[in-house]
């Protein structure tokens, strides 16, 4: 079989290998197709490197079908259409043991901290499949990981109707949490420095504005009638973004961090002081999250289509990660499907 292997440097190599029969709890999942995100980006550059002590096969937003199941494993059929939640818990930490399973003091992130996606056939833990609504395009449910971290920010939020929602950050998952967001009855801007995300954005519906622009924290002040957002998520992974967003949330209203901030941030304490603010971090995702993803997807809430902006072949990996790299698409898709039986 082929598979996709970062070998350090920002390289990509595409290997031939012999797929291996699923062991004892196990499936063998046929990949039909893998997202790449920014995460992916951050092991590309090396940001990860210590965590990336296997194969180096990654990739944890995916589709495929059941095509093997091994001993002790009932409740699966071959050919059964799922995606796989990538989160393996040791069970016994201080997180496991309060409920936070999600978010184990041990986890393993399978396609970063262990074997991913990027393969024609992978296997996994049985507990880790969702079963995928029937008649789910594959290519669009290589969205429901994605989606469930939208899903999971937002309940985390606890935005709900008629609440004014404020998203720093047009990225994929920016538009996915304002699209969730809407979703669940709230009004939402976006925030985003880049003109192309901006007009693809725009293009959803999603309303949409510069925040370097003259005028846009009065715009908010506006819409908000002086009192500020009940919820701000910040996604962009901007300093900048982290010490202004507290200027936008109301009194007692929540800000949730869902960007991944490598460094320490200046944050407006005072601020958070003054309006008795909540801050919320945001991480991974439940099952529920990705149940209700999956839901989203099939009622067609989220449009999958119009964010796939382009699907490549496994031996094109490397170049999916260079157009997500370069801004010039919001979801880059790889077809792991070429040379399975």
């Amino acid at each position: 079989m082929l598979s996709a292997h970062y070998v350090g440097n920002t390289s990509i190599e595409i290997r031939t290998t012999e797929a291996v029969a699923p062991s004892k709890g196990e499936v063998q999942i046929a990949v039909a197709f893998v997202g790449i995100c920014g995460t992916d980006l951050h092991i590309l550059h090396g940001s990860m490197d210590a965590r990336i002590t296997h194969s180096g096969i990654i990739g944890h937003e995916m589709s495929g079908t059941i095509a093997a199941i091994g001993p002790g494993v009932t409740e699966w059929r071959l050919g059964d259409a799922v995606t796989v939640m990538p989160l393996a818990w040791d069970g016994t930490c201080p997180a496991c043991i309060a409920g936070h399973t999600h978010i184990c003091q041990n986890l393993d992130f399978i396609g970063i901290d262990s074997t991913g996606a990027l393969q024609e056939y992978w296997n996994v833990p049985a507990s880790t499949l969702v079963r995928l609504p029937d008649g789910m395009p594959l290519e669009h449910a290589a969205l429901v990981e994605p989606t469930a971290v939208a899903a999971h920010d937002v309940r985390r939020s606890g935005v709900g109707p008629g609440d004014k929602a404020l998203v720093i950050g047009g990225g994929p998952i920016g538009v996915l949490i304002a699209t969730v967001a809407h979703d669940a009855g709230a009004e939402v801007r976006l925030f985003e420095v880049d003109r192309e995300r901006r007009a693809a954005a725009a293009a959803l519906g999603i309303e949409v504005a510069d925040p370097t622009a003259p005028g846009a924290a009065e715009e908010i002040e506006a819409w908000t009638g002086g009192a500020g957002a009940d919820v701000v998520f910040e996604v962009s992974g901007s300093a900048a973004a982290v010490l202004t967003a507290t200027s936008f949330v109301k009194v007692r209203g929540t800000l949730v961090i869902v960007a991944i901030h490598p460094q320490p941030r200046p944050v407006d304490l005072h601020r958070v002081f003054w309006r008795e603010l909540t801050i919320v971090g945001a991480r991974v995702y439940e099952r529920e999250d990705f149940e209700h993803a999956a839901s989203l997807l099939a009622r067609g809430v989220i449009p999958a289509s119009a964010l796939i902006t382009e699907t490549v072949p496994l031996t094109d990996t490397a170049s999916a990660f260079a157009m997500l790299e370069s801004g010039r698409a919001m979801k880059v898709l790889v077809d792991a499907r070429s040379g399975q039986r």
